[in-house]
């Protein structure tokens, strides 16, 4: 393309990001060049006046310990990883709680990188202020509490998949339900939540047993003690994740609940955690590494100067295993 139009690639960049710095001889002989050769602009020719980083961050508001032990954030990075692997682009993970958040407001204003996918968003998390401030493209894996104009979403139907749950323990006879819910200020939380009341209010049964937990093992192990000491005679527990619904299992089997004879439980998120549980346990699938590829694929849309959705919403599905069905020996 320079040699085309006898300047320099500088010169081009210019004119194809619209640089007014550039002479109008200049500017025709790109734009002649642009026609001859049939160029489409895209990222490497924006990069010699954007000074592009090559990189995309993956923003996590959570703990270094949080982020290396939960397998929902493996998965996430793996997504993301494969989906980048036939492009220039580079993985950067930017994580840390609210006590960082200077720093990373810092790393996002900084030009460091090109992009971002921010995940695990909390109500108050405003990481995205500091991108939209720059002029940074910016997704969201999982919903945020209030979309934000021109920053997509990628998300499960998190209610359906919490109905299927409820649906699933109805079916096989359970009436006395309760629910392990996630973080209330978190959006998965919320609608996983609001999908097992809805369900099991359509059922005719009561939704007076919810404790709310963290997504942890610590927070499901503590919140399946205050549901048994709230509601000794419940004989259904839907976790809002795998993690919990493991941890969960545990205490009711210290407690000389057999699963499922006694109290059958459903988790969220099938996880190899699911399948490896005594017994296995019965969860609804979230296609995180799915998520995240459609992540990478909106924002490298962004990138490119593309129009892509506002919300792309993925299906989940019911897997059944041991631990609501078969009584165990």
């Amino acid at each position: 393309m320079a040699a085309r139009a006898g300047v320099s690639r500088a010169t081009v960049s210019r004119v194809v990001n619209a640089d007014s710095k550039v002479s109008d001889a200049a500017r025709r002989r790109v734009q002649e060049a642009i026609r001859e050769l049939g160029y489409s602009p895209n990222r490497a020719a924006r990069s010699l006046v954007t000074r592009q980083a090559d990189s995309i961050a993956v923003v996590i508001p959570e703990s270094d310990a949080r982020v290396f032990s939960d397998p929902f954030f493996a998965g996430t990075m793996h997504g993301i990883a494969t989906a980048l692997a036939k492009t220039d682009l580079q993985m950067v993970l930017v994580m840390g709680q609210a006590t960082h958040r200077d720093r990373m407001d810092r790393y996002l204003r900084g030009g460091h990188t090109d992009g971002a996918i921010i995940t695990s968003h909390h109500r108050r998390d405003e990481f995205w202020q500091a991108a939209q401030a720059s002029g940074l493209p910016v997704v969201f894996l999982g919903r945020p509490f209030t979309p934000v104009p021109g920053m997509p979403y990628v998300d499960v139907d998190n209610a359906h998949g919490a109905a299927l749950a409820v649906r699933h323990l109805v079916e096989t006879g359970r009436t006395r339900l309760a629910t392990i819910a996630g973080p209330s200020d978190m959006v998965a939380g919320v609608d996983r939540l609001a999908g097992w009341r809805r369900e099991v209010r359509a059922a005719g049964l009561s939704d007076a047993a919810v404790v709310h937990g963290d997504f942890t093992a610590a927070g499901g192990a503590a919140a399946m003690e205050k549901l048994l000491r709230a509601h000794p005679d419940l004989d259904g527990v839907f976790a809002a994740s795998d993690v919990m619904a493991v941890a969960a299992m545990e205490v009711l089997r210290e407690h000389g609940r057999r699963v499922p004879d006694d109290v059958a439980v459903v988790g969220f998120d099938n996880v190899d955690a699911a399948a490896e549980a005594r017994p296995p346990l019965t969860t609804i699938v979230n296609p995180v590494a799915a998520m995240a590829r459609q992540a990478v694929t909106l924002l490298l849309g962004l990138l490119d100067g593309d129009d892509v959705p506002a919300a792309v919403t993925l299906s989940t599905e019911l897997v059944v295993r041991a631990s609501t069905v078969g009584r165990q020996d």
